[in-house]
């Protein structure tokens, strides 16, 4: 109850637990490492997420569901200071503005889908977890963040249409590489 002091409430306090897990990812081993390629770099942005989710099972749902930072910013990577990195990094190895942030919405669909089925396996009842008041805030303070800020509206388009079709698709690609012949 002590904690009550400090915050405004139990939202207000689960906010800034998913948040200072999120900025924890940044202290994790393996993005402390310089990843050769970029292929190498969502290797460590995914492996660190996983190692988070299943460490913190419990805590994921919420990871998931808390609005994020931004409306138009995707979970499980919902912070303004996380995905300004990931598409700046990106960036760093030569994507252009719309490639980052197809790149953006496809791992962070790929990343939470397979996140929400591991956790889920163990478990944790990831809907009870959902509110309806999880949609999400206005952003804030992007300041900061260049690379974010630039590409707001191109993250806020929504091609989920397009994003499925093409999602769907490299799937079925992946399976008919590797199907018996």
């Amino acid at each position: 109850m002590a904690l009550y002091n400090y915050v405004s409430g139990r939202e207000e306090l689960v906010s800034l637990a998913v948040d200072e897990l999120i900025d924890d990812l940044f202290d994790d081993e393996l993005m402390q490492e310089q990843p050769a390629s970029w292929e190498a770099f969502l290797r460590f942005v995914a492996n660190a997420m996983r190692d988070l989710a299943l460490s913190h099972p419990r805590m994921f749902p919420l990871m998931i569901t808390q609005p994020p930072e931004a409306p138009w910013l995707r979970p499980p990577l919902r912070s303004v200071r996380w995905v300004d990195y990931f598409l700046t990094t990106l960036q760093d190895y030569g994507f252009s503005d719309e490639r980052t942030v197809d790149a953006y919405k496809a791992f962070t669909s790929f990343l939470l889908g397979h996140l929400v089925l591991e956790v889920s396996a163990m478990g944790i009842d990831i809907a009870s977890e959902i509110d309806d008041d999880a949609g999400g805030g206005e952003s804030e303070g992007l300041g900061d963040y260049p690379t974010l800020r630039r590409l707001q509206t191109m993250l806020a388009d929504d091609h989920s249409d397009r994003e499925f079709d093409d999602g769907l698709d490299d799937l079925i690609e992946r399976i008919r590489a590797t199907k018996d012949a």
